[in-house]
């Protein structure tokens, strides 16, 4: 999937994750972050949904079978053990995936950011 077709599958998750207006949609790389607050809690990349995760998320999905988000640079590959993809049937379940989404928001919470309690709606900027 090219960098167009995945900025655009980036609404639909979002939309699906929150009701319209809370979720920022920004360019990033070949793709599009998902930042609520300005904290980057997530981004699709190649049409797939990854989330931040913590240890505990992390673990879950990958008893699931999912990867952590990954890339070649200079010839080797670079893995991102901060996002990892989303389970289909986690965004097959609308509540299941609202709640991922809200972890994954918490797992990105650092000190000096106020994040609101939970994920309210989506909009696409930059």
């Amino acid at each position: 999937m090219n960098s167009e077709a995945t900025r655009q599958v980036a609404p639909d998750f979002a939309s699906q994750i929150a009701p319209a207006g809370c979720i920022d949609i920004r360019r990033f790389f070949g793709g599009s972050a998902l930042v609520r607050n300005g904290a980057q809690f997530g981004f699709v990349m190649k049409g797939t949904l990854y989330l931040r995760v913590d240890a505990a998320m992390g673990a879950e999905f990958e008893a699931d079978g999912c990867e952590p988000f990954s890339y070649r640079a200079a010839g080797r590959t670079v893995t991102v053990r901060r996002y990892y993809a989303v389970p289909a049937h986690v965004i097959d379940d609308p509540a299941l995936l609202h709640s991922y989404a809200e972890r994954a928001l918490h797992a990105t919470a650092t000190p000096g950011h106020r994040l609101a309690d939970t994920l309210q709606a989506a909009t696409t900027s930059g």
